[in-house]
């Protein structure tokens, strides 16, 4: 049996505990969260929130960048839904979600379950191997995809070789190919990030679910619909909001492949920013296009999020 300490003993082990409570007590503050949190804040402002804030007030002004600018109010919001050039970059970018979003996340999601189901060894060799167009220089991507899409690069040489020669082309030449040959590398892109992170849902899924779904009967398909695809709402959410986020800024693919052409037939909001303010010397719109591309991608964001929790609910 343990003695128990003395009555003076007791009491100090007592009080100094008190005494720590009461200290502890003095030193927390209401604001003491908020402190900790400011300085990530402050960079968050100076680098986030103060350019986007400067954006949409040169938005407000026809300004060459050198001169002195001109308030107009809201004309070149005005002109971004009205102007023809404009109202197309922006139907562009939505041809491009389709390739960034809609075919890497159908595409993803079969790769990944069939080698979940597998259990494929050297499972990291694959991920790794998927991922990789994420960590090359996108530069470097529009360069080797311009020599595979040239006349007479691998592609065509293909085609002919096994007597598709009808099918060959000049991709980012045509007016009607050029858009979805950009679209196809952005697919090539994204296929490896939707994959990956599919693979980590599937990864938490318990085997019991799929244990239980078999006894039932449930095939391959079946299986895939009632156990993994519930399952990785979260996930689907999160590449959805990747893959949109990259439709949707694209710039650097299209200026190393086509710089918009043929003729405007794949500019997108990014390079119009871009045009706007370097080639024309028109600050006002290219704030006003950002901005205006800026909304678009946090709504159409929200809605995206918000329509995973009430299917993960």
């Amino acid at each position: 049996m343990r003695p128990s300490l003395p009555v003076n003993r007791r009491a100090a082990v007592g009080g100094w505990s008190e005494a720590g409570r009461r200290r502890s007590n003095r030193l927390y503050h209401p604001a003491t969260p908020y402190l900790l949190v400011a300085p990530a804040f402050v960079v968050y402002g100076l680098f986030m929130l103060y350019p986007l804030g400067k954006a949409v007030h040169l938005s407000l002004f026809e300004w060459d960048g050198m001169s002195l600018g001109v308030f107009v109010g809201l004309r070149n919001y005005l002109a971004v839904a009205t102007d023809g050039a404009l109202r197309a970059s922006f139907a562009h970018a939505g041809v491009l979600m389709f390739f960034y979003c809609v075919l890497p996340l159908a595409i993803g999601l079969v790769i990944a379950a069939v080698l979940n189901r597998a259990k494929v060894r050297g499972l990291g060799f694959f991920r790794t191997v998927f991922f990789l167009p994420q960590v090359i220089a996108m530069v470097v991507v529009a360069t080797a995809w311009g020599g595979i899409y040239a006349f007479k690069g691998p592609l065509n040489t293909l085609l002919r070789a096994i007597g598709l020669e009808a099918l060959a082309s000049d991709w980012l030449g045509s007016y009607t190919l050029a858009l979805p040959a950009i679209g196809m590398i952005g697919t090539w892109v994204e296929i490896g990030l939707v994959t990956v992170l599919m693979l980590s849902g599937m990864a938490k899924i318990s085997p019991d679910l799929y244990e239980s779904a078999r006894l039932d009967g449930a095939g391959a398909i079946r299986e895939f619909f009632a156990v993994t695809l519930p399952s990785v709402i979260g996930e689907i959410a999160v590449a959805l909001t990747l893959t949109i986020v990259a439709a949707l800024k694209t710039f650097d693919l299209v200026y190393m492949t086509t710089s918009g052409g043929p003729g405007t037939s794949t500019t997108v909001p990014s390079y119009q920013v871009y045009y706007q303010a370097f080639k024309v010397h028109e600050v006002g719109m290219a704030a006003a296009i950002g901005v205006t591309l800026t909304a678009l991608i946090f709504l159409i964001n929200v809605v995206v999020n918000r329509t995973a929790d009430r299917m993960a609910a």
